[in-house]
């Protein structure tokens, strides 16, 4: 339930929508939404149902058509007028939402800002695959990456050939129009059978999500007419494994809120 007593200053709010289900925001956000006298939201993005708790008075705007030259006058005049705005991102803050930017110019303004984290689309998507990541004794590590684009490049030491050299779990965005390119680098190191979740629109009513092999990546993408909007989660973690477990629940494993017995409370 929400705290309508919540007090919350002036000032520009970078909020993590999530993926797209609203169930899926925080509520922290939540309370912003509700707060809210200017809700900037990227709406190629972010579901509408997301702005359930905005108050009818308060202005929403969406940005998917406007550059950051359009935006940016919004929220300072906005905060100068002592106004709450909420600059609501799709998935998580930390992750491909262009908010180096805008926050290099809101300092620069002495506007204040502060971040909000939201849920990622490869959380989301390994939840609804009930799949854990990161298994004891297969995989350890989550490699969170893209394919350079029209937008932006990515830099020639984070070549997705270099990265799949780790054989980790890797969350690939951005790259369904360059998936033939993408699927022959990964194929530099991983198995060809590694299992490969195709994720559309990840929490969004029309969610699709499969799972193939990797060599069969990039044609079951063309023939679903792939071209945006994908995740591809590349992982060993995703072949099932019932013989693995770890060993933080087993019963020889202690630690200080589970010191082993002593030897005379055993015999006795």
């Amino acid at each position: 339930m929400l705290n309508s007593n919540t007090q919350f200053s002036p000032a520009v709010y970078f909020v993590g929508a999530g993926p797209g289900d609203p169930d899926l925001l925080t509520i922290k956000g939540q309370k912003l939404l509700a707060a809210a006298d200017l809700v900037l939201y990227a709406d190629s993005l972010v579901p509408k149902q997301m702005l359930g708790v905005v108050r009818s008075d308060a202005d929403c705007i969406p940005t998917g058509s406007k550059t950051l030259e359009t935006i940016l006058p919004l929220m300072i005049e906005a905060v100068q007028q002592q106004k709450i705005v909420v600059r609501l991102h799709s998935g998580d803050l930390t992750l491909y939402s262009a908010i180096h930017e805008q926050m290099q110019a809101l300092s620069e303004a002495e506007i204040p800002f502060v971040c909000v984290p939201g849920i990622s689309a490869f959380q989301a998507a390994a939840a609804n695959l009930n799949c854990e990541l990161t298994v004891p004794g297969v995989v350890q590590t989550i490699i969170l990456t893209r394919i350079s684009g029209a937008a932006s490049a990515v830099p020639d030491r984070e070549e997705l050939a270099s990265l799949a050299s780790h054989q980790a779990s890797l969350g690939l965005y951005l790259a369904a129009r360059h998936v033939e390119k993408a699927q022959e680098q990964l194929l530099e190191h991983y198995p060809a059978d590694t299992p490969v979740a195709v994720c559309f629109r990840v929490g969004w009513p029309d969610e699709k999500m499969w799972v193939v092999p990797l060599a069969e990546m990039a044609a079951f993408s063309l023939q679903e007419n792939l071209i945006r909007t994908t995740l591809y989660l590349i992982s060993p973690a995703l072949k099932p494994d019932p013989e693995r477990r770890s060993q933080l629940y087993h019963p020889q494993h202690h630690h200080l809120f589970r010191p082993a017995k002593s030897s005379a409370s055993t015999s006795s």
